[in-house]
């Protein structure tokens, strides 16, 4: 069974090397964000992959790992939006709805 993991390391690592070029070469920063994006849920592939062989506690940072690659897409998205669109506290209804159309 580690021969088969191993295969699948490797096609990760490939894969995560085609997003690090993309990350350098990339036309936009849209591309290189998602490149950037590959690279983080790669990188939990990987760990999730190899945890078995090594120690579990790399689950533990795959999860941290996931968790900072969500976060920087969130970040980039409102740093890109004009006047940071897309904030839930700005773009909630306001509170003169009737009654029936309220959330909270």
């Amino acid at each position: 069974m580690s021969a088969w993991l191993t295969l699948v390391a490797l096609g990760v690592m490939g894969s995560l090397a085609g997003a690090l070029w993309r990350v350098w070469r990339g036309p936009g920063e849209a591309d290189r964000m998602m490149a950037a994006q590959l690279i983080g849920t790669g990188g939990v592939g990987l760990l999730v992959v190899l945890a078995p062989l090594q120690d579990w506690a790399a689950l533990d940072v795959a999860l941290a790992l996931a968790l900072l690659a969500a976060l920087a897409a969130v970040g980039f998205v409102k740093a890109r939006s004009p006047d940071g669109a897309g904030d839930p506290e700005e773009d909630a209804p306001p509170d003169d709805l009737p009654r029936g159309r309220r959330h909270g």
